[in-house]
């Protein structure tokens, strides 16, 4: 027994060094990390967080063209994006999965994703996975809505069922936009983003 405890701790250790170099989420009530720091978006234009945001803040969304999590949210993603741009709050969604750069999650891949989903928001490269790295993320999708002081509101999961679009119960990331424009506590700051990991390098 003591054999194959010391045979898996390597592994263990390894993968413990691993999760350590990502760093905690950003904390509700925190400001925006590298919010002036200048990244491609599919337009060809240079974009920042500061330069997407709105009178009534700013969400952002970490995700891609490939985990079969963002694919199934499709429609969601779009549904509450447009939500939050009608509520004069910017959007923007970064791509992080830096080891995909060269495949599925490229710069031209990104381009004809956006153009297949209709997007009408900002999708931008995060490079080295920088803006992941200074948010603490790890999921796609996973999402971050500041409000209009620049504070985290919410953080978490678009809604409580990323599984099963028939079966949600609350929408946690709309009920927070609500909350945040009309000035009231937000209910629900925190919950769990399922999807798949964040893929750096």
């Amino acid at each position: 027994m003591k054999k194959i405890l010391f045979s898996i701790l390597p592994v263990a250790t390894l993968g413990f060094i691993t999760l350590s170099s990502v760093s905690d989420p950003l904390p509700i009530g925190a400001a925006a990390p590298n919010a002036d720091l200048k990244m491609k978006d599919i337009s060809g234009k240079e974009v920042s967080l500061n330069d997407a945001k709105k009178k009534n803040g700013l969400l952002v969304m970490f995700s891609c063209n490939t985990c079969p999590y963002v694919i199934k949210n499709q429609s969601r993603t779009n549904e509450i994006a447009k939500y939050a741009l009608d509520k004069e709050i910017g959007v923007v969604i970064l791509n992080s999965n830096e080891a995909y750069r060269d495949d599925q999650d490229s710069y031209e891949a990104m381009k004809q994703y956006a153009a297949d989903q209709g997007y009408a928001w900002y999708y931008l490269v995060d490079k080295n996975h920088t803006m992941a790295d200074a948010f603490g993320a790890n999921r796609t999708p996973e999402c971050f809505l500041f409000d209009n002081n620049g504070k985290l509101a919410y953080h978490g999961a678009i809604d409580d069922n990323p599984s099963d679009a028939g079966s949600v119960g609350r929408k946690h990331l709309k009920e927070a936009i609500n909350e945040s424009v009309t000035g009231r506590e937000i209910t629900v700051k925190q919950s769990k983003s399922v999807g798949c990991t964040i893929k750096r390098l």
